[in-house]
């Protein structure tokens, strides 16, 4: 894509990288980049260091934490948003949300790092502190709400539900990755830890994060109408910011002088004692250079870090070429998405072959045991199930599809329901995998255990809920749902009857051939096309 007029967001855009992104984009004259960070200040000082090179484009500033909801929310509120069923009432609650659909960026650039901001919650010392307090009796609740926080998956899962719904309907283009392999490409025997673990479960957490968020990319790059996707990532450390002389700080805290002599051991230990040094009202200052959201390091700790063999460096100017010529439609060979296509095993040729094979057997089978194989509700989720079972009802009460299209919805309901009283090990097949059949009367045929709504006990039956649960895996025999049945097949019929008879090329996949002119109903094709068509779930990398 051009970035030339464009509107850019880049999140964590005051960050090391997320700085040379900025000057990168801006080199290329968009109409608008928006820098957020966490904290406004910092939004704020990156647009001032970067107005000098605006070139004219507008320069805006925001600001929050992107993984949570906006405003001053409770801490139970925030953990339900992260574990609770995506509603879109609690969708337009998360800031990430309505950050991107007010700015509705061409162009989103995440420089956050996303694996580390989850994994250092830290669910280890949490589980740790649950398991003290169940062991002695006396759990709290901040201790549970503590490991609820702290769960990874549930996080990362919802940040990405979040970024995908905001990105469609911003209706943002190009969305790139900053990402991280956890361990700046060095492998278990990494000696960079912050505990006496090697290496840290905590640190593994964050490379297993930073896979896991990788996947979900691909997955978001494989989705039909997605923004196209990309993560460029580093495997290396990245420096540096600055070079300098000066107070050291660490954690936000500065380093303090102390006067101390040696001293006796003693028989115990702690590893806080005033007594043990003099504090001195003086700074430990020292030359420095700066790695950004990595900290300070000195001359020797920088030394050790990127010598050969160790962790070695990356610059952020390096990584913000490669993501923009990404970003333009170049190929750097570093887009972990694109190498991930290249790499995973997908349908095959001799599969296409067996499958053939496959569907013939069991077809004679099917004809030699005289029974019809439609689901058992293994594939899920039971909405299949209930769509297989509803075309097969059909395939049972009429000839083809032909004569399902020219029936009215009435005739379709009336049939239905006839099959159903007169024929009730039809029904009791269905019933018996779970999926209970609502009937136009109201009345319902189930068995003992139906698989949604899930373990309800008691349920209130309202017409909203009534409506979800035939949705997702209920048989609907309603006049409605007939009519949608009716409507379906004309759209088929349609689709091919557009395919000119003379046209045999490999152009277009369901022809009449494909439907065998529409003298058979075959419910796995046509739940094929509902899937893909009608609910736009379809595979577009084959």
């Amino acid at each position: 894509m051009d970035i030339e007029g464009r509107k850019v967001l880049v999140l964590g855009g005051y960050g090391l990288v997320g700085m040379a992104v900025c000057r990168e984009i801006l080199a290329r004259n968009p109409s608008e980049v928006q820098i957020h960070s966490l904290r406004v200040e910092e939004s704020e000082r990156a647009v001032s260091e970067l107005q000098a090179e605006a070139n004219g484009a507008q320069l805006r500033v925001s600001a929050g934490d992107i993984f949570s909801l906006q405003g001053t929310v409770s801490l139970a509120a925030n953990l339900r948003s992260q574990i609770d069923v995506l509603k879109e009432e609690t969708l337009a609650g998360f800031l990430l949300y309505e950050l991107l659909k007010e700015a509705k960026p061409d162009i989103v650039v995440d420089c956050v790092n996303t694996a580390t901001g989850i994994a250092y919650l830290d669910i280890y010392s949490a589980a740790g502190r649950v398991q003290e307090q169940l062991e002695s009796g006396s759990l709290s609740d901040a201790a549970v709400e503590e490991l609820l926080g702290a769960l990874y998956i549930p996080r990362l899962t919802r940040h990405i539900q979040v970024l995908y719904r905001g990105m469609i309907d911003a209706g943002t283009r190009v969305y790139v990755k900053v990402g991280t392999s956890g361990t700046g490409g060095m492998g278990l025997n990494i000696p960079y830890t912050h505990s006496e673990e090697r290496p840290s479960r905590v640190l593994l957490s964050k490379s297993a994060l930073a896979g896991a968020h990788s996947m979900l990319l691909f997955l978001m790059a494989r989705t039909p109408g997605a923004p196209i996707t990309k993560e460029i990532k580093p495997a290396a450390a990245i420096a540096w910011k600055s070079i300098g002389f000066g107070p050291i700080h660490r954690k936000g805290q500065p380093i303090y002088l102390v006067d101390t002599e040696p001293a006796p051991l003693g028989e115990t230990f702690s590893t806080i004692d005033p007594q043990a040094a003099r504090l001195r009202n003086e700074v430990l200052e020292s030359v420095y250079i700066d790695t950004g959201e990595n900290g300070i390091f000195s001359l020797e700790e920088f030394a050790a870090l990127t010598t050969a063999e160790q962790m070695e460096f990356v610059t952020p100017e390096e990584i913000a070429r490669n993501l923009i010529f990404e970003i333009e439609g170049g190929n750097t060979g570093h887009d972990v998405i694109n190498a991930l296509d290249n790499a995973v095993l997908g349908p095959t040729y001799r599969a296409g072959l067996l499958r053939h094979w496959a569907l013939e057997r069991m077809i004679e089978l099917e004809e030699e045991h005289g029974v019809h194989s439609v689901a058992f509700e293994m594939l899920g989720p039971p909405r299949i199930t209930k769509l297989l079972f509803e075309a097969h009802l059909i395939r049972l009460a009429f000839e083809s599809m032909i004569e399902v299209r020219t029936s009215s919805a009435e005739e379709v309901c009336e049939r239905l329901h006839r099959l159903i009283r007169e024929s009730p090990d039809v029904a009791n097949e269905l019933v018996a995998v779970g999926i209970p059949i609502l009937l136009d009367s109201g009345e319902i045929v189930r068995g003992q255990r139906v698989l949604i709504p899930s373990e309800a006990q008691e349920e209130p039956v309202t017409p909203q809920k009534l409506n979800a649960w035939v949705h997702d895996g209920w048989a609907d025999l309603r006049m409605e749902n007939c009519r949608l049945w009716v409507d379906r097949f004309e759209r088929i019929y349609k689709e091919t009857k557009s395919i000119p008879e003379a046209d045999t090329s490999s152009r277009h996949l369901r022809t009449r051939r494909f439907w065998k002119h529409g003298d058979r109903i075959q419910p796995g094709k046509v739940v094929g096309w509902v899937l893909s068509v009608e609910e736009q779930g379809g595979r577009i990398k084959h």
